[in-house]
């Protein structure tokens, strides 16, 4: 009767390699350890089987019948085993599953068309979005990414990575500007309206406009301020009035003749966009996916602005 026992890995190696070397001795180099431990573990295998494997004589060592027949079916299930291995390894590299994603309102609504690209090149990722203005919390929403404008704080507990720069610039619609008049210089702007942002402190947010080598604020009499940031450029569309908005977000209703550019001198440069990602001790796949998939869409247009 063999001994009763789990099928031990090694002892199986150990006996591919004394069957595919014709030597205990050679088989113990190859495995990096000693004759005796591979005849040890020949023994064992043989013990628990209730069959002897090999043939040994003082010249050679060969397989049985027996250990033929088990030699096909050792090798074959020592390969599934490798392949299944091989198959976890590029499941843990290939980006699958759901990424949460968080963007500022008008940014995200910039981005979102992108985004069918990524699904072309990463099918198995699925995003979830959000698109607001307020100062999320990575960790205790449970996203995985978090798009912000502007300087961040210090937190050891997140990766921070830059995506880009942004430039401020005073945008109108052609068909407020052919009621109130165009812009010249910045003094014409105490006879427009203006359409101003109230930021997520409370604060109304004043234009920046620089004046030669100055940058100066000034601070607007609003016709209507807006706290959603994208609703503030729906406004300025609209032709409500003056708006200062990020180049970035401007740029497609400029192109599409919603918006006019006014007084490009006076652009100030913007707050920097930065991706927050709580840290871990290895970036999911999925995640760093879309995180570079945000850094090229966003360098792609600075690319075509230039």
């Amino acid at each position: 009767m063999g001994e009763r026992g789990e099928t031990s890995i090694p002892d199986i190696s150990c006996f591919i390699a004394v069957a595919q070397t014709g030597s205990f001795t050679r088989a113990g180099a190859d495995l990096g350890t000693s004759k005796s431990n591979v005849g040890k573990a020949v023994q064992r295998l043989e013990a628990r089987l209730g069959a002897r494997l090999f043939q040994r004589t003082t010249r050679a060592v060969r397989l049985t019948e027996d250990g033929e027949t088990y030699l096909l079916a050792a090798q074959a299930a020592l390969d599934g085993l490798h392949e299944a291995e091989q198959q976890l390894a590029a499941r843990r590299s290939e980006p699958i599953g759901r990424v949460r994603l968080d963007l500022p309102a008008g940014f995200g609504r910039l981005l979102l068309p992108t985004f069918e690209g990524l699904r072309r090149k990463h099918p198995k990722i699925t995003l979830e979005l959000a698109l607001t203005d307020r100062m999320s919390d990575p960790v205790g929403e449970g996203w995985d990414i978090v798009v912000r404008i502007g300087e961040l704080p210090v937190d050891s507990e997140m990766t921070v990575r830059k995506l880009c720069d942004l430039k401020l610039g005073l945008y109108a619609a052609p068909a407020y500007l052919a009621c109130k008049g165009r812009l010249e210089t910045s003094a014409d702007l105490a006879a427009h309206d203006a359409i101003v942002f109230r930021g997520p402190s409370g604060r109304l947010r004043p234009w920046s406009l620089r004046d030669g080598a100055t940058k100066r604020e000034i601070s607007m009499n609003a016709v209507l301020i807006m706290a959603d940031g994208q609703a503030l450029v729906e406004a300025a569309v609209a032709g409500f009035g003056v708006a200062q908005i990020l180049d970035r977000v401007a740029r497609p209703h400029v192109d599409a003749g919603r918006l006019v550019h006014l007084l490009p001198h006076a652009d100030v440069e913007g707050p920097p966009v930065h991706a927050i990602i709580p840290l871990g001790q290895k970036m999911a796949a999925k995640t760093r996916a879309v995180l570079n998939h945000l850094a090229e869409s966003l360098r792609e247009r600075q690319e075509a602005r230039a």
